[in-house]
């Protein structure tokens, strides 16, 4: 199945901070992550240094994705850190798996 919208978690080189997000250009936002934290956006993201993919999930319509960011928010960190382990156990990159 082809999917237009996503939901994504990025970490920090440490893994100490996320960031959840949602878009319909995955490839896109990864690299403006990147962008931000490379000139020290005041984002997030980029204040954080937020630019490792840890996990990602599509959907076909966009309010299926920005329920789905809005419920992972709410979750407690070591809810958001299982949903990534059984995800990436390794908690590994996947920058690359995406671009």
């Amino acid at each position: 199945m082809f999917y237009n919208y996503f939901v994504y978690i990025m970490a920090n080189q440490y893994r100490t901070t996320l960031y959840i997000g949602v878009t319909n250009n995955i490839q896109k936002r990864i690299s403006q992550h990147y962008f931000d934290s490379v000139n020290m956006k005041k984002s997030f993201a980029g204040k954080y240094n937020c630019i490792y993919l840890m996990y990602y999930e599509g959907f076909e319509y966009p309010k299926e994705a920005i329920l789905r960011e809005k419920i992972i928010k709410k979750w407690r960190r070591e809810k958001k850190n299982n949903l990534i382990s059984s995800f990436n156990p390794k908690w590994e990159n996947l920058n690359t798996q995406i671009m």
